[in-house]
């Protein structure tokens, strides 16, 4: 605690002084431009890794970077929905950012046996969401004791999968049809810093960095 508590100082002395000017312009209204769907890993920042100010991404963080599909009703992942609702609909977001990352915990918690997920009830619960992501892994795998392959594949495919449901929503869907709104797949190496983009012409995630 006393390492927040100091960094606390430090930015109101160094790092609030610097964009000063910023801060004062924000102070009654935010503009971001990106939605940016991310895991709430804590290795990963998306403001340090796209080196973004203030005001400029609208972030929404959960294990594995999951986005619910679509309901008409209300339903019980309203947390990222009502966020997603109000990046596209309020805020007016010019892009959405699904980004995945290297040596994913959630992506991984999917393979874990019934017991042991059973001691994180809530967690299981939102895995649910991720079945899909499985079943097309294992279809995909070679070697299923290769698990180094299978994480990859999970984590990259996990990124499309999402992408697949957002296009669930029928105002991201009109939206993106119309070229209002564009949808990336960003995956991110934290041990290398690297940054791959889902390039829908090639299929492949391709080194932007």
């Amino acid at each position: 605690m006393q390492r927040l508590l100091d960094g606390l100082i430090k930015f109101r002395q160094k790092d609030y002084e610097e964009h000063k000017a910023l801060f004062s312009k924000l102070k009654r209204v935010q503009e971001p431009h990106t939605l940016f769907i991310a895991c709430s890993d804590s290795r990963v920042m998306p403001e340090m890794i796209t080196k973004s100010l203030p005001g400029e991404l609208f972030v929404v963080r959960n294990i594995a970077n999951i986005v619910p599909p679509y309901k008409d009703t209300h339903q019980d992942y309203v947390a990222t929905t009502s966020a997603i609702e109000y990046a596209v609909k309020s805020l007016k977001v010019e892009n959405i950012v699904v980004c995945g990352h290297s040596n994913c915990g959630g992506c991984a918690s999917i393979y874990l046996p019934d017991e042991i997920l059973s001691k994180l009830p809530d967690t299981k619960k939102w895995l649910e969401l991720a079945h899909n992501v499985k079943r097309r892994v294992m279809g995909h795998l070679k070697d299923e004791s290769d698990i180094y392959q299978r994480e990859w594949l999970t984590e990259q495919i996990n990124i499309l999968e999402q992408i697949k449901h957002l296009l669930t929503y029928p105002y991201i869907k009109e939206k993106y049809l119309n070229k209002e709104l564009n949808i990336y797949g960003f995956y991110y190496m934290i041990e290398t810093g690297e940054v791959f983009i889902f390039n829908y012409e090639t299929g492949e995630f391709e080194l932007s960095n």
